[in-house]
């Protein structure tokens, strides 16, 4: 009896996971990902978005998400985005983490901790992310694309697919961790590479 519950758990906190990696990528897109992923389901007991008329929360994820899809394609939009996210990504996380586990039945101190995990989740994944965007002046094409997929995927395999969605958003700590330690790593030894990105001292009179 007590090792099919472990197994239950264990599976939902790879759920739990891969929605909250989600909203370490972008925070409207996963979300309206989970709202019609929950379509047909009592609005009310959506964590945190069923307290909002579900019409005003749909426009409001539908614009968002259009914002963020563009945005992210350009230098300019992706500096717009840098402050908003900072403040957002965490919350995303919460949500989408409580929304998942409220899904599997957990209990309420369970759902608590999972929701604190996944706000830190989402928030050390976009962390590692802001510092490669300002250490390579702008992310590349390539990469906000796969962002735009991966995001809404992780989403649907919290799902579908929870282990494998957990695993994905194991890797992505791992290397949003190693990336980290890397890039922190060069910038100590390449002092002389960086004095545009240092701040600079106030000159003694």
């Amino acid at each position: 009896m007590f090792l099919p519950q472990l197994s239950d758990i264990l599976i939902s906190i790879l759920a739990t996971l891969s929605a909250a990696a989600a909203g370490g990528m972008r925070v409207a897109l996963p979300l309206l990902a989970i709202v019609l992923i929950q379509q047909g389901q009592n609005w009310s007991q959506m964590p945190v978005l069923g307290t909002f008329q579900p019409n005003w929360v749909l426009g409001a994820l539908v614009s968002w998400s259009l914002f963020e899809i563009l945005a992210s394609k350009t230098l300019l939009g992706q500096r717009i985005q840098q402050s908003i996210q900072l403040f957002f990504s965490p919350l995303a996380g919460v949500i989408l983490a409580m929304t998942v586990a409220t899904n599997r039945n957990l209990p309420d101190w369970l759902l608590g901790i999972l929701a604190g995990v996944g706000g830190m989740v989402a928030l050390v994944l976009y962390l590692v992310k802001m510092g490669w965007f300002y250490r390579l002046r702008g992310l590349p094409l390539w990469l906000t694309l796969g962002e735009d997929f991966l995001c809404v995927a992780l989403v649907f395999m919290a799902f579908g697919a929870p282990e494998q969605g957990g695993l994905v958003a194991l890797v992505l700590l791992w290397l949003a961790i190693r990336s980290s330690s890397a890039w922190y790593q060069w910038y100590t030894a390449n002092p002389a590479l960086d004095r545009r990105d240092r701040p600079r001292s106030p000159r003694r009179p």
